[in-house]
């Protein structure tokens, strides 16, 4: 299925994960709406609006550059109407933008789970609501959130449960759109990698370049986006999908071209067994 002239909307599309699909897409053609709050580059994360929006229209597609703060309803509500104004309408919503804090619940303080919540569940609630409207009238329209399968094991709920239940309702929140909008004919899914992928998060906040090292690039959920993407959003829906099954379905076998080390050992990622 071709993206030529679709617009795809991605939250948190300044770096990593995000500006991989971004670009991904972009190849094919797509409109990308990056909507992130980054407009000066922080050393230790790299990338903003700017420069994503400049590599989209390298890559061949059309990018419409909107600072936004997905904890704002009324920036979400923005972006959303600019980006419409821009491109015509909305096909894709991509939730990406996630806040993550890996502490217990005596060391989360108040601020950190407000902002959890605040981004990773009423702002991903809020994107959708303001989209749907416009996926009704999209184009083989989909829902896709970046969040895991839920996995209600001790280990994944006891070391840092604030961020945990942030995540798994953000899965719930896909599995709900499912269902929801299944007589529109709008798909909702959610994606998560295999392992490990080499962002700023991982290197700064998880296990720096030792993690690194054991992860994989941020093009694999591209490409898995990629084929998810392209399936009938009347059929393709209601499911938590992990990147590499994703992509074996779709006849990949070589997962090495993946690897920041290649032939090396890799880290599975959280809330999988």
């Amino acid at each position: 299925m071709s993206f030529q002239q679709k617009t795809v909307f991605i939250t948190g599309a300044s770096r990593g994960i995000g500006k991989a699909i971004a670009l991904k897409l972009a190849a094919d053609g797509a409109n990308i709406v990056i909507a992130a709050k980054s407009v000066e580059e922080d050393p230790r994360l790299g990338g903003t609006i700017h420069s994503a929006a400049a590599e989209v229209e390298a890559a061949g597609g059309k990018a419409l550059a909107v600072q936004v703060d997905i904890r704002d309803e009324g920036q979400i509500a923005a972006a959303v109407a600019k980006a419409v104004e821009h491109f015509g309408g909305i096909d894709i919503l991509i939730n990406n933008a996630s806040a993550i804090q890996l502490t217990n619940t005596e060391q989360t303080n108040a601020k950190k789970f407000d902002l959890m919540h605040d981004i990773n569940v009423r702002g991903t609630f809020l994107m959708a609501q303001h989209c749907i409207p416009h996926l009704k009238k999209g184009n083989n329209p989909h829902i896709l959130t970046l969040s895991p399968p839920i996995n209600l094991a001790p280990q994944w709920l006891g070391p840092h449960v604030a961020y945990t239940i942030s995540k798994y309702n953000m899965s719930m929140l896909a599995l709900g759109w499912a269902a929801e909008l299944e007589q529109y004919r709008i798909a909702s899914n959610a994606l998560w990698p295999a392992t490990t992928i080499a962002t700023a998060a991982v290197k700064n906040l998880l296990g720096g370049e030792a993690l690194v090292n054991m992860s994989r690039t941020p093009d694999i959920v591209a490409d898995a986006v990629h084929y998810i993407l392209s399936q009938p959003s009347s059929s393709y829906t209601g499911f938590t999908l992990i990147d590499e099954e994703v992509l074996q379905s779709a006849g990949v076998q070589d997962f090495d071209k993946y690897a920041v080390n290649p032939g090396g050992k890799l880290r599975k990622d959280l809330f999988l067994e």
